[in-house]
């Protein structure tokens, strides 16, 4: 398609590329159009003219498509009149998301071109915490009165609908209090002369403004709301919640968790739009600390000399016993950050969590010692230089109690820190690995010291 149209630009067959773009879905447009905008080759002011050609009643929804670089190009290169035609076709949530992105002297054009009403809903989205309800909910709904009909109802959406971003589920307010919800299908299959207060849902499921918004999003999946209404602390209806923006925040919010649980700080650009010297930075001071930590591992090391000095091959053993170690800590983590993110564990199920991961590492650590005690006999049997069967103690009984250690410690860091407040996937891979180095190879040389009889 990309060489098709670039074909048809270079012919100005631009009536050819107003009937390919009408046949288009407008995410497909915009994914087009970022083809164009990426390709360093290409001549910009195509992108320009290109957008022009667009029918009017898509742009606006091409343009919410675009990620922010485009779209700042074009409105650069939009006169005032072509601005406002697609800020007042965009949705407020829409608007709010372009301008949280762009530098202050766009934002300020970005104003100027919408009228009163949509400033005035804008700012009030834009001052609530980025991470609430607020931030992301749009202020266009489609609300009804109680005692409407079902007529009048239908009446009043066919009036109003047409530029609400959602007509599916409809909010009943008093004095702008919500009251009620309803379907659109609730409406079409009643009686044209009941009245809203009569098949309205009164038992109503709504989040305040301040409601972190990763909590909301788990909340319109749990109940499989394709909007959720957004209330101030007097019940009062200050917006919704779709489902693409709940979609949205579910996205960079495990984006983000991705990033905590690989030890990098999380970047709001995308890989290749962030510098080598963010990247850099994103990721060093994990670096640091995990690096500075881990000498503690070669403390243990240097204090467990005259083991090495004894028996050798115990070196060889180390990797393994921390890869172990590691892959096992690694392993709980990521269930039990999961589970909470999924609202399956809570707070209350610590030592719940504790008992099953303890039995599972007892389980494991178990079919791993007899495992790897059976490799080293079978490989040591013949050396006369050490006792294999001594050997394969000393490191079957490490591997197991650094499984039980490494799960353990992996099922209660995610949780302390969600009870200090902070991220849990901070808690992840990096950090436990290690702590468990340092743990397991400080058992390991305390074991083979006693096995051994090491002074």
């Amino acid at each position: 398609m990309y060489e098709q149209v670039l074909q048809l630009l270079t012919d100005r067959n631009f009536k050819r590329i107003r009937e390919i773009f009408i046949d288009m879905n407008e995410a497909d447009v915009a994914s087009l159009l970022q083809r164009f905008h990426d390709d360093h080759e290409a001549d910009k002011r195509d992108l320009i003219v290109l957008f022009r050609l667009l029918n009017k009643d898509i742009a606006a929804d091409v343009f919410s498509y675009m990620d922010s670089d485009m779209q700042m190009m074009l409105i650069n290169a939009f006169t005032d009149k072509e601005l406002q035609e697609v800020i007042d076709d965009l949705y407020v949530d829409d608007t709010v998301d372009i301008i949280e992105e762009m530098p202050a002297n766009v934002v300020a054009r970005i104003l100027r071109s919408a009228d009163s009403e949509t400033r005035k809903q804008i700012n009030q989205i834009l001052k609530y915490p980025k991470d609430s309800a607020g931030s992301v909910m749009t202020t266009e709904y489609v609300y009804l009165r109680k005692d409407y009909t079902v007529r009048e109802a239908l009446e009043w959406i066919r009036h109003i609908g047409v530029v609400k971003e959602t007509v599916y589920t409809l909010y009943v307010t008093e004095s702008r209090v919500l009251i009620g919800v309803l379907s659109l299908l609730d409406l079409i299959t009643a009686d044209e002369t009941d009245r809203i207060e009569d098949i309205m849902e009164t038992n109503i499921i709504s989040v305040s403004t301040l409601e972190d918004r990763e909590l909301v999003a788990s909340k319109m999946a749990k109940y499989d709301f394709a909007a959720m209404p957004v209330v101030d602390k007097d019940m009062r209806l200050v917006g919704i919640i779709t489902y693409d923006d709940a979609m949205d925040v579910i996205e960079v919010e495990t984006t983000e968790d991705f990033s905590k649980m690989a030890a990098v700080a999380p970047s709001e650009d995308s890989y290749f739009k962030t510098s080598v010297m963010k990247h850099a930075k994103n990721r060093i001071m994990w670096l640091l600390v995990l690096m500075l930590s881990a000498t503690l591992t070669g403390a243990v090391v240097n204090k467990y000399q005259s083991a090495f000095a004894a028996v050798p091959v115990l070196v060889s053993f180390l990797s393994m016993l921390s890869g172990t170690g590691g892959n096992c800590g690694s392993q709980t983590s990521t269930l039990v950050i999961r589970g909470m993110a999924l609202g399956e564990i809570n707070m209350r199920d610590f030592f719940k969590v504790l008992f099953k991961e303890l039995r599972v590492a007892v389980v494991c650590g178990i079919i791993l010692s007899i495992v790897n005690a059976g490799r080293i006999i079978l490989v040591y049997h013949n050396d006369t230089s050490v006792d294999c069967y001594k050997l394969a103690f000393t490191v079957s009984g490490a591997i197991l109690l650094t499984v039980i250690l490494s799960k353990l410690i992996a099922a209660m860091l995610p949780m302390a820190a969600k009870k200090l407040k902070l991220d849990p996937a901070i808690m992840a891979a990096p950090l436990i690995t290690t702590i468990v180095d340092t743990c397991s190879t400080l058992m390991f040389f305390a074991l083979a010291t006693v096995v051994f009889d090491i002074k």
